[in-house]
Formats: structure tokens, sequence, C-alpha cells
């Protein structure tokens, strides 16, 4: 007895009117400094030669795949604020899953991608030009949007082959797979497992390739004697490595963990975090202490 769900109902913030006028606010403001940082940041990039460098090209696809992720869940969830029923139809639930799946994935990959640029650039200084050629920097950056394809396709199928029966009520302000999946009617096992797995397997290998090239990139710090060599080559990776432990810390809690402790209001938290607070802030981060990207301002 399941009549088939033709749309998804977000339950959202649980807040009194007050408090939803204020977080209205508070998102707003977000997602506005999040297109100027990000869309800014980008234009900046683009039209000053001398940021025409691998580093800098990686940044603004780091800044791209922010803005893009950020716009995927941010104007729908704002205009649910003030909506009487704060519905979503399956295709369109679909669509959002697919999205944001692939540019968090990509954004995870991109991060490793600049690890070993920064590796090569501090460890390797002499191999650079060849090592981070315009053709390489390409296959860095194609890389991790075809990971993030492949992890998008795969939870978004595996997720609509479930059945969803009327009313589906998600836990969340937007259409992320623990949270969908979690009010199926039917057996969710596979999808929790492959969630698990790839999840963890795209953690996993990002912070290993992380974790190697900064393990070189200290070593090389180590060797210089001066300093002052040693304090600016570290803060070329201080904006990053900000960046890695926001953006990984959020994603672990929320997918690489057993479903049975699942938890729709601490994910929820976790999912502003990742969703508006990340992309509002890796900007500033990587521009306030970037000489290269003052200068240019």
């Amino acid at each position: 007895n399941c009549t088939e769900a033709s749309q998804f109902i977000f339950e959202g913030f649980s807040a009194s009117w007050e408090l939803q006028i204020f977080l209205f606010l508070l998102l707003l403001a977000s997602y506005v400094i999040t297109l100027v940082g990000n869309l800014g940041l980008i234009f900046l990039i683009w039209v000053d030669p001398q940021l025409h460098t691998p580093m800098y090209f990686f940044l603004s696809n780091l800044s791209l795949v922010d803005f893009c992720y950020s716009s995927v869940v941010t104007p729908q969830m704002l205009a649910h604020f003030f909506a009487q029923q704060k519905a979503i139809s399956l295709p369109q639930c679909a669509t959002q899953m697919w999205f944001f799946s692939l540019f968090v994935a990509t954004e995870c990959y991109l991060l490793a991608a600049m690890a070993y640029d920064r590796y090569v650039a501090i460890a390797q200084p002499l191999l650079y030009a060849t090592s981070m050629s315009p053709k390489s920097c390409a296959w860095l950056v194609v890389g991790p949007y075809a990971a993030g394809t492949v992890n998008a396709v795969t939870h978004t199928s595996l997720a609509f082959q479930l059945r969803f029966c009327e009313p589906s009520v998600v836990n969340h302000f937007f259409c992320d797979i623990p949270a969908v999946i979690s009010c199926s009617s039917s057996n969710t096992g596979t999808n929790a497992l492959v969630l698990f797995s790839l999840s963890f397997v795209l953690g996993t290998l990002s912070v290993c390739i992380i974790l190697v090239s900064y393990a070189y990139i200290l070593a090389a710090i180590l060797r210089i004697c001066s300093a002052r060599g040693r304090r600016k080559a570290f803060s070329t990776c201080i904006s990053h490595l900000t960046a890695v432990t926001l953006l990984f810390g959020t994603l672990f809690f929320t997918y690489v963990r057993p479903s049975s402790r699942f938890s729709a209001d601490a994910d929820k938290v976790a999912a502003v975090l990742y969703t508006m607070a990340i992309p509002m802030l890796n900007p500033l981060i990587y521009s306030l202490r970037n000489q290269q990207v003052k200068a240019a301002l």
C-alpha cells in the first residue's frame, strides 16, 4: 500500500519566525559574499597576466567549483524560507544531487592537485616548468571533473532506483544523499555501503596525495638554510592546508560514518559549513594571505 512519491518535502530549519528571518539574512549575505569573492577572484586571475601560472589556474578552478556547488543548493534553500510547502520534484532533486555530488568530489581532487603543484614548486623547483606544463595542468583539472562525474552518476542512479512513498519528507534543506535515502521505503543497505565506500575511497585517496605531497614539502623546507626562506615557502601552503582541513573535516563527518550514526540535525550544521561557509571563506583565505593577489587588487 504505497503511493509513489512525485515530490519531496524538505523540513528545512526548525526555528521560530524571528530566527528564520535572521538565518535567511545571514545565509543571503553569505551567498552574496560567495558570489562576489569567487567570481571576483576568477576575473582577477583572468585579467592579470602575472597570475597566469599553474597555481592560479588551479585556484580559479577551485573558485569556479565553490561557486557552482554553493549555487546548486543555496538559492532554492533561501526561496524555501518563505514557502508554505518546501517541495521539490523528484527530477529536480535528482538533478540537484547529481550536480552537488559532482562538484564536491571535484573539489576534493582539485585540492589534491593543488597539493601536488605546491610539492613540485617547493621540492622540485627545477622541474616545475616541465612537470606543470599547460598540458599537465589541463589533465590535473580534467581528472577531478571526471572522477566527480563518476561519483555523481553512481550515487544519483542508485538513490533514484529506490522506492519513495507519499509523503516523502526529507529532514534537510537540500537533496543530500544520506537524507534522501533515509526516507526511502526500500532496503537502503546497498546505498549506504556504496556511499560509505566511495566517500572513504575519495577522501582517503585525496588525503593520501595531500599528505605525501606535504611530507615532501616539509622535508624540502627543512633543507632551506635561511629562516626567511623557510617561512616564505611554508606561507605558500598555509592557505591550502586551511581549505583542506575545513572541507575534509566536514565531509568525513557527514559521509564517512556508519548509517546507524546518522543525525539529521548534525548533518544540517555540517552542510551549512560545506555548502555556504567554505565557498565563502576560500577566496578570503587564498587572497588575504597572498601577496600577488593583493598586488593585483
